[in-house]
Protein backbone atom coordinates (compact mmCIF):
# COMPACT_ATOMS: atom_id res chain seq x y z
CA UNK A 1 0.00 0.00 0.00
CA UNK A 2 1.53 3.16 -0.93
CA UNK A 3 0.94 6.34 1.55
CA UNK A 4 0.06 9.20 -0.68
CA UNK A 5 1.59 12.92 0.63
CA UNK A 6 1.94 16.13 -0.76
CA UNK A 7 5.05 18.17 -0.75
CA UNK A 8 3.28 20.32 1.81
CA UNK A 9 2.15 16.93 4.19
CA UNK A 10 5.59 15.60 3.76
CA UNK A 11 7.00 19.10 5.09
CA UNK A 12 4.51 19.56 7.70
CA UNK A 13 5.04 16.32 9.30
CA UNK A 14 9.07 16.54 9.14
CA UNK A 15 8.03 19.55 10.52
CA UNK A 16 6.57 17.99 13.51
CA UNK A 17 9.25 15.34 14.19
CA UNK A 18 11.43 18.33 14.84
CA UNK A 19 8.98 19.87 17.04
CA UNK A 20 8.87 16.49 18.89
CA UNK A 21 12.08 16.01 19.10
CA UNK A 22 13.10 19.50 20.34
CA UNK A 23 10.32 18.68 22.96
CA UNK A 24 11.94 15.34 24.29
CA UNK A 25 15.39 17.09 23.92
CA UNK A 26 14.24 19.80 26.30
CA UNK A 27 13.44 17.42 29.13
CA UNK A 28 15.21 16.90 32.30
CA UNK A 29 14.79 13.77 32.43
CA UNK A 30 16.05 12.93 28.49
CA UNK A 31 19.40 15.47 29.45
CA UNK A 32 20.04 13.05 32.18
CA UNK A 33 19.77 10.23 30.05
CA UNK A 34 21.82 11.41 27.48
CA UNK A 35 24.28 12.90 29.86
CA UNK A 36 24.64 9.59 31.50
CA UNK A 37 28.41 7.70 31.11
CA UNK A 38 26.39 4.55 30.26
CA UNK A 39 24.40 6.81 27.16
CA UNK A 40 25.73 5.25 23.75
CA UNK A 41 24.38 4.72 20.30
CA UNK A 42 26.24 3.04 17.89
CA UNK A 43 27.70 5.94 15.79
CA UNK A 44 27.96 8.44 18.28
CA UNK A 45 24.69 10.15 17.45
CA UNK A 46 22.86 12.06 19.85
CA UNK A 47 18.84 13.55 19.28
CA UNK A 48 20.24 16.83 18.73
CA UNK A 49 21.72 15.15 15.36
CA UNK A 50 18.37 13.40 14.00
CA UNK A 51 16.70 16.88 14.39
CA UNK A 52 19.24 18.39 12.40
CA UNK A 53 19.07 16.19 9.76
CA UNK A 54 15.45 16.60 9.47
CA UNK A 55 16.42 20.61 9.46
CA UNK A 56 18.42 19.52 6.54
CA UNK A 57 15.89 17.10 4.67
CA UNK A 58 13.17 20.07 4.94
CA UNK A 59 15.76 22.67 3.70
CA UNK A 60 15.88 20.43 0.35
CA UNK A 61 12.52 19.59 0.63
CA UNK A 62 12.17 23.52 0.19
CA UNK A 63 14.86 24.05 -2.16
CA UNK A 64 13.87 21.34 -4.95
CA UNK A 65 9.82 23.58 -4.40
CA UNK A 66 11.82 26.56 -5.22
CA UNK A 67 13.57 24.66 -8.23
CA UNK A 68 10.16 23.23 -9.62
CA UNK A 69 8.55 26.98 -9.12
CA UNK A 70 11.38 28.76 -11.40
CA UNK A 71 11.25 26.10 -13.82
CA UNK A 72 13.96 24.47 -16.29
CA UNK A 73 16.91 26.74 -17.26
CA UNK A 74 16.24 28.38 -20.69
CA UNK A 75 20.04 27.77 -22.13
CA UNK A 76 21.52 24.37 -23.06
CA UNK A 77 21.00 21.66 -25.88
CA UNK A 78 17.71 22.42 -27.90
CA UNK A 79 16.95 26.12 -27.24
Amino acid sequence: MEIKLTTQEIRAILQGCQYTLRLVGSSQDYRKIQSSEHFSTSNDVVLNDAFNILGDIVNAIEQVEQFSQQGEPKYGAGN
